[in-house]
């Protein structure tokens, strides 16, 4: 059986889930310390580098898996850490990569290069949750269950579709052609994709 506070955390993410969802507000909570506030904007500015990168790609090579659809992830998990920011009555930065004022590495020449850029950048991603983020946040209950939830759907979703797509990067032409995606839950609750 679960512990009444194990249950509640749940239910706070799950509510936290359901509020960026629906762009309703979160429950109030002490306010970010100055730890907490840098990691959910270096979070964020992570997801706004990546969303700026794989619309770049998908520029040059079309809407094609799983640039596609982890594109969409990666401004699912932007407002997740915008409901954060917003919560707390903090500022929430534009994306610096799509406006120009932080500039984007050049696309790869092709598809499979594109392909293995994703994988590279999903394990940097890792290093940043596990050795920076995640630590700076450990008081944090729910910041601990945001952060947790984006480095898995990074590791357990993003990497393993980038290491596919690197493997088939010839055979991919169009939107969705040649992709397995897994879509947005597929009626199995929240999307952390």
């Amino acid at each position: 059986m679960r512990s009444r506070s194990s249950l509640g955390t749940r239910l706070g993410a799950m509510v936290a889930v359901i509020a960026v969802v629906a762009g309703t507000a979160l429950p109030a909570h002490a306010a970010l310390t100055s730890a907490e506030h840098g990691a959910v904007l270096a979070a964020l500015d992570d997801e706004y580098h990546a969303q700026a990168t794989y619309q770049a790609i998908m520029e040059r090579f079309g809407a094609v898996r799983p640039f596609s659809n982890i594109e969409r992830a990666e401004v699912s998990h932007a407002a997740a850490l915008i409901a954060v920011l917003r919560q707390n009555g903090l500022s929430v930065p534009a994306n610096p990569y799509l406006s120009g004022a932080k500039p984007l590495a050049q696309v790869p020449d092709t598809l499979a290069d594109a392909c293995a850029l994703g994988v590279q950048a999903e394990l940097a991603n890792s290093g940043l949750y596990d050795g920076r983020l995640l630590p700076a946040v450990a008081g944090n209950g729910q910041l601990t269950q945001i952060l947790t939830r984006l480095r898995d759907a990074s590791q357990n979703k993003h990497l393993p579709a980038f290491q596919r797509c690197g493997g088939r990067a010839g055979q991919m032409q169009g939107r969705g052609m040649g992709g397995q995606g897994r879509g947005y839950g597929g009626g199995r609750g929240p999307a952390w994709n």
